[in-house]
């Protein structure tokens, strides 16, 4: 689609407006998907409030991934004043509880009131995965704590995808998560590879691996899955925005 058509009088997002969702404690988000976004699509977010929760323990992590889920509504209400075309979930987590029930169920919550489509990273994960084909087995990590890695691992078996490792960093805030360096996250890549693994898997949207993911798919060779990266991509192909992107990997370039 060249990016000259015009769908709307927006004089910036003439292509589409897409509404952004996201905790208000998150950092990354905005930034990384204003990097991948194509001429003529713009993001507008809309924060969903939430205290800096210290995530110092299994159950406290659950308790605040619930409370950003609970609070969710009023951010979608909010961004729609902006009359968006389309709504993309700049959180994850709570995207994977229950499985792909529990997923389909929550994006149809949000889709019930807002009246429009969503792209959740959840559900554009097993996407991504699917467009790059011939995977079987997977290794993620996540800035989360084991229980809820525990459900994203359950929701890629709902998928056909058998786990072999996964690590949570257990960061200790969500403010925290924006703070894990390239440095840890390219030494946790390496930690999770292996010849018993077909694709490398990022989740949590306050940890940002666009541009790491991307690189270690060229001296790793094979796929490196940013949830961000995944999760805007689906968005723009669920659109018919099909410009192929350079710098943020095969699933941006070639899908």
């Amino acid at each position: 689609m060249s990016a000259r058509v015009r769908r709307n009088a927006d004089t910036q997002g003439y292509r589409h407006k897409f509404g952004v969702l996201g905790p208000s404690t998150n950092t990354i988000v905005q930034p990384d998907f204003d990097d991948l976004r194509p001429r003529g699509v713009t993001n507008h977010y809309s924060r969903i409030v939430v205290d800096n929760a210290k995530a110092v323990s299994n159950e406290s992590f659950m308790a605040g991934a619930w409370e950003i889920s609970h609070n969710t509504i009023d951010a979608v209400r909010g961004v729609l004043t902006c009359a968006p075309d389309y709504l993309v979930m700049g959180m994850s987590a709570v995207t994977f509880f229950g499985g792909a029930k529990g997923a389909q169920q929550w994006r149809k919550t949000v889709e019930d009131v807002a009246g429009l489509g969503v792209s959740t990273g959840s559900e554009a994960l097993a996407a991504a995965l699917a467009a790059y084909g011939g995977i079987n087995k997977v290794a993620f990590f996540s800035p989360y704590y084991p229980t809820a890695n525990a459900e994203v691992r359950n929701f890629l078996s709902d998928y056909g995808y058998e786990t072999v490792r996964n690590i949570p960093l257990q960061c200790p805030s969500w403010t925290a998560i924006a703070e894990v360096d390239e440095r840890r996250t390219i030494d946790t890549f390496k930690a999770l590879d292996g010849d018993d693994v077909d694709a490398l898997i990022q989740v949590g949207t306050n940890l940002s691996a666009i541009r790491i993911a991307a690189a270690a798919e060229t001296w790793l060779g094979k796929p490196v899955i940013a949830i961000n990266t995944a999760t805007y991509w689906h968005a723009l192909r669920h659109n018919e925005v099909t410009d192929q992107i350079d710098g943020f990997g095969r699933l941006m370039a070639e899908f």
